[in-house]
């Protein structure tokens, strides 16, 4: 197993840490301890993908699980704050919704020999989700303006960035079988 793909393993074995430390009180500094394991878990997720196409070490084990790992922790963060009442639950249903639909059509496109390579919408989509949730943890009095702003930002790049794959990667949905003829399950 090489390097990248033991970073995406630890930012997977970290989720369990990172909503103890949210969820349930231990110590004083609980929340800073999710926080720091939070962002040591997102450093994971850029590490990772620098290091495999630096030393050409993409597998399909990382294409696979790296997703899927990222979306297991920001998912579980935002469910976290909702239990904590920092953030509503339909922003987080909205989220997660697109999360959802984006992986079920990089599905279809791959059945289809296509690949959806990240967009630039995606990319600041993630980078402001990941600045919310750190803001979110922190729970500052005087940064909550500052929190929320991110918050609808986050949200509009969300729904942005789900419009844009749709948008460029319509061509992806079109039913290219024979017509009448049942599809493999």
């Amino acid at each position: 197993m090489n390097l990248p793909n033991k970073l995406t393993i630890f930012r997977v074995i970290l989720i369990p840490f990172f909503v103890l430390f949210l969820l349930v009180p231990v110590t004083a500094y609980d929340k800073w301890i999710a926080l720091a394991i939070f962002i040591i878990a997102s450093l994971t997720d850029f590490l990772d993908g620098h290091i495999a196409r630096k030393y050409d070490l993409v597998t399909n084990f990382g294409k696979f699980m790296d997703p899927l790992a990222d979306k297991l922790l920001v998912c579980s963060a935002l469910i976290c704050l909702i239990e904590l009442n920092r953030i509503p639950s339909w922003i987080v249903i909205v989220i997660i919704a697109r999360e959802f639909i984006i992986s079920g059509f990089r599905l279809v496109a791959s059945d289809n020999g296509v690949v959806i390579a990240a967009s630039y919408w995606g990319k600041f989509k993630t980078t402001f989700q990941i600045v919310m949730i750190c803001l979110m943890i922190a729970d500052l009095s005087p940064l909550r303006f500052v929190t929320q702003a991110v918050m609808w930002i986050a949200l509009a790049l969300t729904v942005i960035s789900l419009a844009d794959y749709l948008i460029k990667n319509k061509g992806v949905m079109k039913d290219t079988g024979k017509q009448g003829q049942a599809p493999n399950k």
